[in-house]
């Protein structure tokens, strides 16, 4: 049946004549004139012109793009997106029977022993909405573990980051004090630290590799510090495959982005956050755990053994809203890790940190520029510090088809003009030198 006949059809069956009958109760004065809408296409014709104007679009496989500060490129190895793709795990939302999915539950508690192991923790949740948000219930949960209405912020993190932890700790009336970085290695300045431990401190968080790419090397010593309060670290999942994972450095809660296992860029998101803690912490943590058990029958079944949001149990005794969250994710960073495995990990971290020193070392060599800013030993990212604008270099490599890196003066004014670059196993020789080449046209 044509549009036309069932809009005469309707239009009858409501004693109308025409459509302007039926919107006569609105004002014509008030009435937007109608849509500017072209001439119909073909859906060839349709398609061509989206792809024309989708052309103008820049993105990381059409210009060469060294990006890092919390979203970082990565491969992905086609198998994880043809498993995240099928339609047992791509559904429009989560069952709220999740025991009937025993396959998705499988996944998410196969994601959560990946991570467990990767940092050393005997607790992982199946997620959270992604590193910041997992950073500002991290802040809730150091309290209600040590109490205080105080907590210790690196100022090595992402100011962006912080702003979210910001907002969680307002509500919470709970009051976020910043500790400084040392200028000459860019780590925590452990004076500044002990400075700041005072009563109704309830924990402190510092990152490793923290936001200038740094490794920090005074974990033993901050948790010494610490004493009974809560240490919270931030981490770079990759980087696990070949550093010391934070539980044994005694971490009470550790917290970090999967994105780097199976997860596009996107524009920046979607992302997914870890979260882990020790077992005594287990009641005060937010998000979901699957546990695996057995059936009446004595079969192995997962089932969600703690799920402490509001729609499960009292709002006063909830940990957190967050629910839903990205458990796709999770099933991708799962894929991942078992497609490029133990030794394939290993490997891709290795790379990570060959090209960060080699390119480091290639820009520093180059008259006018300094890298890396920090004496400290980096993963994937470190901050060049030029003699020229960081904005104009950035400008100039963008007509060369290179996004640089990202320029901090806004952030860290203090750093002068410095940019973070970030280089990861997407990175050729060749990539390298065509940079090179481009920052040394700009001496």
């Amino acid at each position: 049946m044509e549009h036309s006949k069932c809009s005469l059809e309707m239009l009858q069956e409501l004693g109308l004549k025409s459509v302007d009958e039926l919107f006569a109760d609105i004002p014509k004065d008030v009435r937007s004139g109608g849509l500017r809408l072209p001439e119909g296409m073909s859906e060839l014709d349709l398609k061509r012109s989206l792809e024309t104007m989708l052309s103008s679009n820049r993105h990381a496989e059409s210009m060469l793009n060294f990006l890092g500060a919390g979203i970082y490129h990565h491969y992905i190895p086609s198998a994880v997106k043809m498993i995240v793709g099928r339609s047992e795990f791509i559904t429009s939302y989560t069952p709220y029977q999740p025991e009937i999915s025993q396959g998705m539950l499988q996944a998410l508690f196969e994601y959560q022993s990946y991570i467990a192991e990767l940092t050393g923790m005997d607790v992982v949740n199946s997620s959270m909405y992604d590193a910041s948000t997992a950073l500002g219930e991290a802040v809730l949960m150091s309290t209600r573990i040590s109490g205080g209405g105080t907590f210790l912020l690196s100022r090595a993190i992402s100011p962006e980051r912080r702003r979210v932890a910001e907002l969680y700790a307002k509500g919470a009336d709970i009051r976020l004090v910043d500790v400084d970085f040392d200028r000459a290695r860019g780590s925590i300045d452990l004076n500044d630290l002990t400075s700041k431990l005072k009563d109704g401190v309830s924990g402190f968080y510092f990152e490793t590799p923290n936001f200038f790419g740094v490794i920090e090397s005074q974990a033993s010593e901050i948790k010494g510090l610490l004493d009974k309060r809560t240490m919270v670290v931030g981490v770079n999942p990759m980087s696990l495959a070949i550093l010391r994972p934070p539980g044994d450095l005694g971490a009470d809660i550790v917290i970090g982005d999967a994105q780097v296992f199976g997860t596009p860029m996107s524009f920046g998101g979607p992302t997914i956050g870890l979260f882990g803690c020790r077992p005594e912490h287990v009641r005060k943590m937010p998000g979901r755990i699957i546990g695996m058990t057995t059936d009446i029958e004595g079969r192995t079944a997962y089932c969600m053994t703690l799920q402490t949001r509001e729609q499960h149990i009292r709002r006063s005794k909830a940990t957190s809203n967050i629910c839903t969250n990205e458990a796709l994710l999770a099933v991708a960073a799962a894929a991942y890790l078992s497609v490029v495995g133990r030794t394939g990990l290993r490997e891709i971290a290795a790379t990570n940190v060959r090209n960060m020193r080699s390119l480091s070392s290639r820009i520093d060599s180059i008259p006018g520029f300094q890298a890396p800013l920090f004496k400290g030993a980096h993963f994937n990212e470190f901050i060049v510090r030029s003699e020229k604008s960081p904005s104009q270099i950035h400008k100039a490599l963008l007509t060369k088809e290179i996004h640089g890196g990202l320029v901090l003066a806004d952030m860290f004014p203090e750093l002068g003009n410095s940019t973070l670059y970030a280089t990861t196993e997407m990175h050729t020789r060749e990539d390298h030198d065509r940079l090179l080449g481009a920052l040394e046209g700009m001496r």
